[in-house]
C-alpha cells in the first residue's frame, strides 16, 4: 500500500512540475485504449492474446521544438489466453504501469516514442473454462510484484490535443520464477489534452 501511495504521489508531483514550467510547452491529459496482451516463455514461444484495456493520465513536456518527455500513470489489463479443444485457459494480470517516453516529433503532428516502463501487479487470476460447467475453475496466484521493460511506438497528435497512438511493450521482468514468462503488449490508444 505504501508503494502505491508513493508512486501516485511521485506521478502527480512530476505532472505538476511538467505543467508548471514556463520555459517549455507542456500539457497533461487523459489516455485510454485497447490492449492485445500475451506472455513470452523463455524468449521463444508466445501465448495467445488476451483482450483488455488501459486507462490513465499523462504529462508531456517539450524539451525543444521536436523533443518531448512524457510520463504516464496507467491501469493496464494484461496476461494471455489459450484455447484448446473447446477449452479456454485465461491468465489475467492487471498492472499499474509508469511508462516514461522520449518522444520525437519529425513534424508538428506525427511522433515516435521509446522509453522504459515499470509496473506494479495489482491483480492476478487464472481461469479455466472447460466448456462444461462442472470442470470450470478459478484460482489466484501471486506473480512477481514488479515488472519492467521497454516501450516503442508512434502516433499522430492534432493541434487541438487529441492523439492516436500505437505502442509495443517488451517486458523484461519475469512474471514468475519458472519458465521466464515476460509480458508482451500491443496498446492502441486515444489521448485528450486537458
Amino acid at each position: 500500500m505504501k508503494i502505491k501511495v508513493l508512486t501516485i504521489g511521485i506521478f502527480f508531483s512530476l505532472i505538476f512540475n511538467l505543467t508548471a514550467q514556463e520555459d517549455s510547452k507542456s500539457n497533461a491529459g487523459l489516455k485510454l485504449g485497447y490492449n492485445l496482451a500475451a506472455v513470452s516463455y523463455d524468449g521463444e514461444t508466445e501465448t495467445g492474446q488476451r483482450n483488455g484495456f488501459h486507462a490513465g493520465l499523462y504529462g508531456e513536456s517539450f524539451l525543444s521544438e521536436v523533443v518531448a518527455l512524457q510520463i504516464e500513470f496507467l491501469y493496464s489489463q494484461q496476461g494471455y489466453e489459450i484455447e484448446d479443444n473447446g477449452s479456454t485457459f485465461t491468465q489475467k494480470l492487471d498492472y499499474i504501469n509508469l511508462p516514461l517516453s522520449l518522444k520525437i516529433y519529425p513534424n508538428s503532428n506525427f511522433f515516435l516514442e521509446a522509453g522504459p516502463q515499470i509496473g506494479l501487479a495489482i491483480n492476478h487470476k487464472e481461469e479455466f473454462d472447460s466448456g462444461f460447467g462442472l470442470f470450470n475453475t478459478s484460482q489466484e496466484f501471486d506473480p512477481e510484484k514488479f515488472d519492467w521493460g521497454v516501450n516503442f511506438g508512434g502516433g499522430f497528435k492534432t493541434d487541438s490535443g487529441v492523439s492516436l497512438g500505437v505502442r509495443y511493450h517488451l517486458g523484461m521482468g519475469d512474471v514468475y520464477d519458472e519458465g521466464s514468462p515476460q509480458n508482451r503488449v500491443w496498446q492502441f490508444s486515444i489521448g485528450f489534452d486537458f
